[in-house]
């Protein structure tokens, strides 16, 4: 039987599966609504792709109060406010008939899921005590299953029983999970991680380096992750299955590709324990954009191993941000930077929906879309680039050490 700690980070890590997977919903439900409901959204993939930008950006700007909401109310109740309303927001997507509801039931949607990466990744963060890359990267895995079964079980559901369904049916089983946290008893997260260490006095300058690159790479990766995530199904069925009756196997294409990003970050969380974040995250940057660039003109089954390296290293580099704020950020402030972090990097994700749909819709394919994505991948190889690389990383003591003498491994 798990023990409270257990039962609160297997809630922490549900609630990651549900918010990528609701977020998604839309981007594969989009290719049977245009077949099933045309005279109520009408039949252009875009447009309605395009319905979910409110989503998106409620999503972003919902994670920047998240800190202040966090102090005055506590985790708790945010996440069982999270389960709720995310729940209710899918339910109300499902019932949805007219362009202007879907826009407000998503967005409604999207609101409550901003709870989720500000006061979430704090709690876990704080649980995990020293081990907390392989923490995060666990986590990571459960989000990632989130976006790795949003387009296989939507395009199931979707073909099987209708579009209202695929939206629907995640919707309860939200609103169930958040009956259950509701039983669960109060929970000190932070005495749940075992004695605490106390923060290291770490170098101010070494603190707004790390903090402005961790800045800079959100607002890239935000784009770079919702854009790649959301017209991932469409590439699929562009170029591996274009038959509307091969709906189930584009979701199972783009379950495949995205499964990778699942097992990197797992690996990811491994090693950073051992090795400096800029260690890992370099040879996660350096593989973005020359693959993104390949998949712009790749078609047939070159479409699948492609996709799966730049989920691979999409998903990856996650982990490692998730983890920068964790090393160079103390306690008390973690909360705030992550709520911040998250609405820079979501407002970037906001911009993803209008982009890829309206590029398509002018473009007629996904060969543009997929070349900016891979000039934002360049730009996130620069910032790896400046990011500190610090043996004191893995070492917290030698901080304090450094003060007095510099240390022994050379440092960045």
């Amino acid at each position: 039987m798990l023990d409270p700690a257990s039962r609160q980070i297997a809630f922490i890590n549900a609630a990651h599966t549900i918010t990528h997977y609701c977020l998604l919903i839309l981007a594969t439900a989009v290719l049977g609504m245009v077949q099933q409901s045309p005279f109520d959204f009408g039949e252009s993939y875009g447009p309605i792709l395009a319905l979910g930008t409110g989503m998106f950006v409620v999503y972003g700007l919902g994670a920047l109060p998240m800190g202040w909401l966090a102090a005055r109310f506590g985790a708790r109740a945010l996440m069982a406010a999270f389960f709720f309303g995310v729940g209710a927001g899918l339910l109300l997507t499902a019932f949805a008939t007219t362009p202007l509801a879907l826009a407000l039931a998503l967005g409604l949607m999207g609101g409550f899921a901003a709870i989720y990466h500000p006061v979430g990744t704090a709690t876990l963060v704080e649980a995990a005590g020293s081990r907390v890359g392989r923490a995060v990267g666990i986590n990571g895995v459960f989000g990632n299953l989130g976006v790795a079964l949003a387009p296989v079980v939507t395009a199931f559901l979707t073909a099987q029983l209708g579009w209202h369904w695929a939206f629907g049916i995640p919707g309860a089983i939200s609103v169930v999970l958040g009956l259950f946290y509701l039983f669960e008893p109060p929970f000190d997260a932070a005495k749940a991680g075992g004695p605490q260490k106390p923060f290291p006095a770490i170098p101010p300058a070494v603190v707004r380096r790390a903090v402005i690159v961790l800045l800079a790479i959100a607002a890239v990766s935000g784009l770079v992750f919702n854009a790649f995530t959301l017209l991932l199904p469409k590439l699929m069925a562009e170029r591996l299955a274009s038959s509307p009756d091969l709906l189930p196997v584009v979701g199972m294409l783009a379950f495949l590709a995205t499964l990778c990003g699942g097992l990197t970050q797992y690996t990811v969380g491994q090693m950073i324990d051992r090795h400096t974040l800029k260690r890992v995250f370099m040879p996660l940057a350096l593989v973005l954009a020359p693959c993104l660039a390949l998949l712009a003109f790749a078609d047939g089954w070159w479409v699948l191993p492609l996709s799966a390296l730049v989920a691979a290293s999409i998903f990856g580099q996650v982990t490692v941000n998730e983890t920068m704020t964790a090393r160079y950020v103390a306690p008390p402030l973690r909360v705030k930077l992550y709520s911040i972090r998250f609405t820079i990097g979501f407002l970037g994700a906001a911009a993803a929906s209008p982009l890829v749909g309206l590029l398509h819709a002018a473009t007629g394919g996904l060969t543009v879309p997929m070349l900016l994505l891979a000039a934002a991948g360049a730009i996130t190889l620069v910032c790896a680039m400046f990011f500190p690389n610090r043996p004191e990383e893995l070492q917290p003591e030698l901080w304090t050490r450094g003060a007095a003498q510099p240390a022994a491994v050379p440092a960045e």
